[in-house]
């Protein structure tokens, strides 16, 4: 890693990683796309672009009277890598999380006496139930609509959890033999 000031912001990272993008689509970037893509203002943008330049992290060619070339240099390479690093680490620290949560939820339910698991709606996290209800007996199954078939489940000593993506009704989320992952999720972590 090289001595060079570290950014600071998400959005200088965004924007180099914006100018990065554009150059291997072998495309020209301008301030106004830049700064409709990031959610910024013109001047903003162009602060930012100025801050970057100075840092080391961007050159700044003028092309005419009317276009600007900017092209992210090494150092700038090197701090979008380490950007992408940290989300990296950060997202398989919380798979780890969220499996060990989703495991000791399920070996509870185990112990609770239900047989099967259903999982209500999509979830990102759907392979990590389905896994550990096979792993500790559990029968598994899923269904986009807790009306389809959880009731005829529930007299089956099946547990019905509903997936992060759905908000259960009210009545349901109340239910001793509902849970929603979401919430789960949040009281484990």
């Amino acid at each position: 890693m090289s001595d060079a000031v570290d950014i600071t912001t998400d959005k200088e990272l965004d924007i180099l990683e914006q100018i990065s993008e554009s150059a291997e689509r072998e495309q020209m970037v301008h301030q106004r796309d830049l700064a409709r893509i990031i959610g910024m203002s013109l001047g903003m943008t162009n602060a930012i672009l100025k801050r970057l330049s100075h840092k080391g992290f961007l050159t700044v060619r003028k092309v005419n009277n009317r276009n600007i070339a900017y092209a992210v240099t090494p150092a700038g390479v090197e701090a979008i890598a380490r950007r992408s690093y940290r989300y990296l680490r950060r997202t398989v620290r919380n798979i780890v999380l969220y499996k060990e949560a989703i495991e000791a939820f399920i070996i509870d339910r185990k112990r609770e006496g239900y047989r099967s698991l259903q999982l209500v709606g999509e979830s990102d996290l759907a392979f990590i139930v389905e896994h550990f209800a096979g792993k500790y007996g559990l029968r598994f199954s899923a269904s986009a609509d807790a009306r389809e078939s959880a009731p005829r489940e529930r007299q089956d000593g099946c547990f019905v959890l509903y997936a992060e993506s759905i908000e259960p009704e009210a009545e349901a989320a109340g239910e001793e033999l509902a849970a929603y992952l979401g919430r789960i999720l949040a009281d484990r972590l």
